[in-house]
């Protein structure tokens, strides 16, 4: 399980607890599958407004850049359910609210597909925003409760396998698929995929009630900032994603009118940048294992050269699709690091380790799409990517602070004392 995203290590302790102790019930692995195919629906739902920005744009009667603030809405909602939702929640029933939470899913995509302007698409990215903040605060702590504690890895591998067959799939899939049935069509595909998740999961999972009301707290979860290194490797984090987001959210404009290629073509693109990452997240364990800080370093660096390298090279077809492949090689595989540096930096408060990084994950794509879409729309490519490239050089630099940072030996930042 070396090349695992270190991401499952993040667990909320607090939600994990059975009647005999954690780890102690039996296995439950068709909650496991329901729950990777929830996963599947859920990064596809975020992300398919990055393949059919044009049309959406289009059809809407606003700019890509407007339709890019899709994203951006998502990810803010999401900061506000990732920071609230243990709260809000109590001690209802961990089942009953992943049910909610993947019927909102439903509801979202097709409020999305059958939108007639500009404000119910946005209302319908908000709400994908909530599952988005609400699932992922959850997920580790549902496999500890679904599989023993010595199963708990394959489990929540096989989680994380359905956000990379969706990282491969849904940007090509839902270019296709807008060509084909338009791209309100494509987001209408994705409503039956969470029915399926929720019929499934109502079927697989067992009841999770939970023993004691979480404590956990808003003020509490930025309590972690007080420790230095936190507080860096957080920046460089919310960096990295930020610079990220800024040039990834408008990849299909800039393929489009620079490179000047079809849809079909497109599609391939994203395609390639789909199964590079996927290919990413196999390979980064073993650099990890062998350089921790080191890979965080490199890679911001590595993708800032990407993205002011298309600038030039932007009408030539063959040189975009190598520098896209190598971004979608590195930008895939970069959050495992993160979510590692987390485990080893907040070691004793997963769970408030686990909502920061939710929130400071969340708040760094929604102002990169805002940023990007600006940018694009009020002076071009040329300076959405310069920017980008610019912000990663920032996330690199911030990598090498926190790696300073760290107490030496072993490289744990105790949380201070609440």
């Amino acid at each position: 399980m070396e090349n695992m995203p270190q991401e499952t290590t993040v667990i909320n302790t607090s939600e994990a607890q059975t009647p005999h102790g954690p780890g102690h019930h039996p296995a439950h692995w068709g909650g496991v599958f329901a729950m990777s195919l929830c996963v599947f629906a859920l990064i596809a739902s975020e992300f398919m407004p990055v393949s059919l920005l044009t049309p959406m744009a289009s059809e809407l009667q606003v700019s890509e850049g407007m339709v890019g603030q899709g994203i951006a809405i998502s990810g803010v909602f999401a900061v506000l359910t990732s920071l609230s939702v243990s709260t809000l929640a109590g001690s209802t029933n961990r089942k009953t609210l992943l049910l909610g939470l993947t019927a909102l899913m439903a509801v979202s995509g097709a409020l999305v597909a059958m939108a007639p302007g500009y404000l119910l698409f946005m209302i319908g990215r908000a709400l994908i925003g909530v599952v988005i903040g609400g699932f992922w605060s959850m997920s580790a702590a549902t496999a500890m409760r679904l599989v023993p504690a010595h199963q708990v890895p394959r489990a929540l591998a096989i989680f994380n396998g359905g956000n990379a067959l969706a990282t491969v799939l849904a940007a090509p899939l839902g270019s296709y698929l807008g060509s084909v049935i338009g791209w309100r069509g494509a987001f209408f595909c994705l409503v039956p995929v969470a029915v399926l998740a929720l019929g499934w999961q109502w079927i697989s999972l067992p009841s999770m009630k939970v023993e004691k009301r979480a404590s956990g707290n808003v003020l509490g979860i930025f309590a972690g900032l007080k420790s230095r290194p936190v507080a860096w490797g957080m920046a460089a984090c919310g960096s990295f994603f930020m610079g990220q987001f800024v040039l990834f959210t408008y990849i299909r404009p800039f393929l489009e009118t620079v490179a000047r290629v079809d849809v079909a073509t497109v599609s391939l693109v994203l395609l390639v940048i789909g199964v590079a990452g996927f290919a990413g997240t196999l390979l980064i364990g073993r650099f990890l294992g062998k350089g921790l800080y080191r890979t965080l370093v490199i890679i911001p660096v590595l993708m800032a050269v990407i993205a002011a390298a298309l600038v030039p090279a932007g009408g030539w077809i063959a040189a975009v699709v190598v520098l896209l492949g190598l971004w979608g090689l590195m930008s895939t595989a970069a959050p495992v690091g993160w979510w590692s540096w987390l485990a080893e930096a907040m070691p004793h408060d997963a769970e408030a380790g686990g909502g920061l990084m939710v929130a400071v994950v969340q708040t760094s794509i929604a102002i990169g799409s805002t940023l990007g879409g600006v940018l694009f729309d009020s002076a071009g490519y040329q300076s959405t990517f310069l920017a980008a490239a610019a912000i990663l050089s920032i996330a690199a630099v911030l990598a090498f602070v926190t790696s300073r940072a760290m107490p030496a030996g072993n490289h744990q930042a105790a949380l201070p004392a609440n």
